[in-house]
């Protein structure tokens, strides 16, 4: 509820803003009805100061290197819950009792199978192919096998369409990773967890048994759960702005997977791994360590530091355990390139010079390990961070559609462009 007000001034006149109190965060002026009583927008490149909606799902402090999922802490749900648990708590608003997680559980479960015509559908693709090129197409064309969950005005049906994207997702990544390296897909079982089936499918051969190892698949857990959602960042805003115009489900999450491959959003993580590679050796750390601190080089160590975390990012310290677990299970501490991120993350924790700008080791830094440690290759892991994110994105879409004040995105611009000009015939040019 707002009350205050902010003040403009503009031409000797005054107009009254509204100022609206947040249960967390900053307060946040109300300048809707700004245009047309003052015939004036604002300015403001990003968002970075713009609140565009009103959301109960996700809240993140970047000072205090906090993240709250529905008010609870991020650290709190990875040392207790599992991510379909997480899911659940994203998706109603609150935690399940026993019985409501048995039953989500199993809804979920038993919906990740994609219709088999889809795998012809894949065929269609490269065998090079990206895995985000192949997932966008493919998540796209769900709308064409699915349509009885395309209403988004039927309550029934968009749930309907939230467990079948929680559930499929991970399937359709898996079978784009198959794709790519030319093994046969594989199917999911029912009698794994959410994570183990995801690792079977992507490890497992026709030849012999794959067996998912317990520490594996909490890690691949973890992963998920932390990167489930993030308030209103480039791709969940992508996926708002697709479902603020109507587009089904299976559209607006196509979008929001799009937007996430840009390697300053989800390839964050593949970014940083190539780095590594690049680096190559221990001893060659010293001569990209100037690189980084020198401005004119250019260059700059990728897994290091986070736009909206200014303390630390609250993610990396529950993924640095698993890094640990892992990469002492896996007994990979030889592998050149795990040295040389182990060594990286050393200096960045010592040196005054990464401490004072904070440009600590963040979760994309973290998770690229892990997942590397488990043999996926870099191609793999945006579409990982998409089997993550998809319950924060769908969450936050359903939100959208129940929100009264909700219009279709339009936003504004500073036009910088020729003023009015007569047309000339091209003989006269």
């Amino acid at each position: 509820m707002a009350d205050r007000k902010a003040t403009l001034t503009l031409d000797g006149k005054e107009f009254d803003l509204p100022v609206l109190h947040p249960t967390l965060g900053p307060d946040v002026v109300d300048i809707r009805k700004l245009y047309s009583d003052a015939d004036i927008f604002t300015y403001d490149p990003g968002f970075t100061s713009t609140a565009a909606c009103e959301s109960t799902i996700t809240y993140i402090d970047g000072d205090k290197g906090e993240l709250l999922y529905r008010g609870y802490p991020i650290e709190q749900l990875a040392d207790k819950s599992t991510h379909l648990e997480t899911c659940y708590l994203l998706l109603y608003g609150e935690l399940p009792t026993a019985s409501q997680l048995a039953d989500f559980t199993s809804r979920v479960t038993r919906h990740t199978m994609v219709h088999e015509q889809m795998h012809y559908f894949f065929r269609g693709f490269r065998r090079d192919s990206h895995p985000m090129a192949t997932m966008v197409g493919v998540v796209g064309a769900m709308s064409a096998f699915y349509h009885d969950s395309l209403d988004i005005n039927d309550p029934w049906q968009r749930e309907v369409a939230a467990i079948r994207m929680i559930a499929k997702l991970p399937t359709i990544a898996a079978m784009a990773y198959k794709y790519s390296v030319g093994q046969p897909f594989v199917y999911p079982k029912n009698s794994l967890s959410y994570a183990g089936n995801f690792l079977n499918m992507c490890f497992a051969i026709p030849a012999e048994d794959y067996v998912v190892s317990p520490v594996l698949e909490k890690a691949m857990d973890r992963i998920m759960m932390l990167h489930a959602d993030h308030e209103q960042n480039a791709s969940t805003s992508t996926v708002r702005l697709a479902g603020s115009s109507g587009a089904n489900p299976f559209a607006c999450i196509a979008a929001g997977i799009a937007c996430l491959w840009g390697p300053a959003h989800g390839g964050a993580n593949q970014a940083c791994l190539e780095m590594l590679k690049e680096i190559g050796t221990v001893d060659r750390i010293p001569e990209f360590i100037a690189k980084a601190k020198d401005k004119n080089s250019g260059f700059r160590l990728m897994g290091f530091g986070h736009r909206v975390y200014k303390n630390f990012d609250p993610r990396a310290k529950v993924m640095k355990e698993s890094a640990d677990e892992v990469l002492e299970l896996l007994g990979v501490h030889n592998n050149p390139l795990l040295q040389v991120a182990k060594e990286l993350e050393r200096i960045a924790l010592s040196d005054e010079y990464f401490i004072s700008k904070k440009l600590y080791p963040n979760v994309d830094f973290y998770s690229g390990i892990i997942l590397e440690a488990m043999g996926f290759p870099t191609s793999m892991f945006t579409p990982i961070f998409a089997i993550s994110r998809t319950i924060g994105w769908i969450s936050q879409w359903r939100e959208m559609i129940a929100d009264k004040n909700q219009k279709i995105g339009r936003p504004r611009q500073l036009y910088i462009g020729p003023k009015h000009r007569d047309y000339v015939d091209v003989r006269h040019r």
